[in-house]
């Protein structure tokens, strides 16, 4: 129904686009500006009161808050493969691993904070366990993290990240140099 802007988006499976919920949506650009509003509200939500940003169910309730009036989806992993991302039947076991991983780094000071942040956001990224979201959901949480260690959250380029512009392309250029074990990149990005 939606094609991606840019082939660096993930695109939906039939099904998933049939789960959309608001009825006026019928561009790209409605869908942004709905999900838009929807975060909005969700970034009120999370900051609000203390979280435990390290825990699965919070993860999968922050992506159900982020997109619960969008997609009938919203929390729930993906449950198909994607041109990014683990096989669909690794996220479970990924996901706890990588909780586990960042709350080692954490308690042992393996990282300064902010690059502990930028490795999770990495990971929740690079596992991708929603259908839609994954890049906006990791920047959030890695901010959530940040924000409960008292630290200032990142500004990620100070721009939106969702057309193709020179700032996304940065921004997915860091993500694979990360992929590629160079933080730096994204380290450098997330305070650019």
């Amino acid at each position: 129904m939606f094609l991606p802007e840019n082939p660096d988006s993930t695109p939906l499976t039939p099904e998933e686009s049939e789960a959309l919920i608001p009825a006026f949506i019928a561009t790209r650009s409605d869908l942004n500006i709905a999900e838009q509003r929807n975060i909005l509200g969700a970034e009120q939500w999370a900051f609000r009161g203390r979280k435990d940003v390290l825990s699965e169910p919070f993860l999968r309730r922050l992506h159900h808050q982020m997109f619960r009036e969008v997609w009938q989806w919203a929390g729930q992993y993906r449950k198909s493969a994607r041109n990014l991302g683990v096989e669909a039947w690794q996220i479970h076991s990924l996901m706890a691993e990588m909780l586990n991983d960042v709350c080692f780094w954490i308690r042992d000071k393996i990282y300064p904070m902010d690059e502990i942040a930028v490795r999770f956001h990495h990971r929740l990224v690079w596992i991708h366990p929603f259908p839609n979201g994954n890049g906006r959901h990791a920047r959030l949480t890695a901010d959530l993290l940040l924000h409960q260690q008292g630290h200032p959250r990142f500004s990620w380029g100070q721009l939106n990240l969702q057309k193709p512009n020179a700032i996304r392309q940065r921004y997915i250029d860091a993500l694979r140099a990360a992929d590629d074990h160079d933080i730096t990149p994204l380290l450098a990005f997330a305070r650019s």
